[in-house]
């Protein structure tokens, strides 16, 4: 099976861009800056419109706030919901991650937003990077249905983390996908996809500055400006892959 590409794209921009490389999904979100939180309903409704009839698959992400991946019930109430608002409003699938108190994955809260998707395709995102045992975190997420991980191997970055990349393809044996993300680029993605994961997830993103003399918000980086989808950095990496191919 060819390795499927899957860009992590803010809006409709990013989706034609994702379009154009020949991209398989686009995990939509918002505040890339912040690790990503759930887009608006309208900003879902726009992407699966540019995504066209054959573009990329649109996963949204399901993330009600920045900081830790321990939520109380309220939080999962949001959630659940925002599974079945981007669902109805034409998304292909929906990526999600939660931890229990010791710091591994959330079974239960895992049930609660996989029921929520009714048989919709399910990722379970970089939360397994932040468990105590990756390779456990693939295995429960396996026994539970759900389609893929994302994971950078326990590493910052996926290029940092190739050696458990590597035991969690050899784990998952084709029976969940493996996706490596996480600052991956033309001068690393040959050497992540080298460890046999099923897919490749990057944002190929640069920041748009912005210095408006003015403090919007409390983070001390909050009006650096926002990062948009590169379409340079987009093809190089695609440009990488297909030499490596073609070599």
């Amino acid at each position: 099976m060819p390795l499927a590409l899957e860009v992590a794209v803010q809006n409709t921009a990013g989706v034609r861009i994702a379009r154009e490389i020949g991209a398989t999904r686009v995990e939509l979100t918002q505040a890339l800056a912040l690790g990503g939180l759930t887009p608006s309903q309208a900003t879902i409704e726009l992407a699966v419109e540019a995504r066209g009839d054959s573009g990329p698959e649109v996963h949204v992400l399901i993330r009600p706030r920045a900081g830790d991946f321990h939520y109380d019930d309220d939080e999962f109430v949001v959630m659940e919901r925002d599974v079945r608002v981007a669902l109805a409003a034409g998304a292909h699938g929906v990526v999600i991650g939660c931890q229990d108190a010791t710091g591994g994955l959330d079974r239960d809260g895992l049930v609660r937003l996989r029921d929520a998707a009714a048989g919709a395709p399910v990722t379970v995102h970089r939360v397994v990077d932040t468990t105590p045992d990756p390779l456990a975190a693939l295995r429960l997420a396996r026994e539970l249905g759900m389609s893929r991980v994302l994971t950078s191997g326990g590493a910052s970055r996926a290029v940092d983390g190739l050696d458990v990349l590597r035991a969690l393809v050899r784990e998952a044996a084709g029976d969940i996908e493996v996706m490596a993300g996480s600052g991956i680029t033309a001068a690393d993605v040959v050497t992540v996809a080298s460890t046999g994961v099923d897919a490749v997830h990057f944002s190929a993103k640069r920041t748009m500055t912005a210095d408006n003399g003015v403090r919007l918000g409390s983070a001390s980086d909050g009006d650096a400006g926002h990062e948009i989808t590169d379409l340079d950095a987009a093809r190089s990496i695609v440009g990488a892959l297909a030499r490596a191919h073609a070599a």
